[in-house]
């Protein structure tokens, strides 16, 4: 290898070793990971699951028929979903993505 790929190479696996920190090797089945988030308590979890759950049937059932009343007539957190999937953005792997893109060139003006 060319002494500049050399380089780019370590410089990838140290951008790499830096930012992708959402997804990690599952410890027990090969070519898996897991993405962890972090919850107050079980009290949180339980909050997501049931707002996540009644997010799906409202939305697979516009008319609401043959839900029950309480499906109906209580509120969806939206709020508590959309954190959710905050906390679940990899944003350190978007930050790697522009240093390599930066790295390569791939931002540059063509023309």
């Amino acid at each position: 290898m060319e002494t500049n790929e050399i380089k780019n190479l370590d410089y990838l696996k140290k951008l790499s070793a830096q930012y992708c920190t959402t997804l990690n090797p599952s410890t027990d089945k090969k070519e898996f990971y897991t993405a962890q988030i972090e919850l107050i308590d079980y009290n949180e979890l339980a909050s997501i699951i049931t707002n996540l759950i009644k997010l799906c049937i409202v939305t697979l059932d516009q008319d609401l028929h043959g839900i029950s009343n309480s499906i109906k007539n209580s509120s969806i957190n939206v709020s508590l979903i959309l954190e959710t999937v905050l906390r679940m953005f990899p944003i350190d792997e978007f930050e790697m993505l522009s240093e390599i893109s930066k790295m390569v060139g791939a931002g540059s003006k063509k023309g």
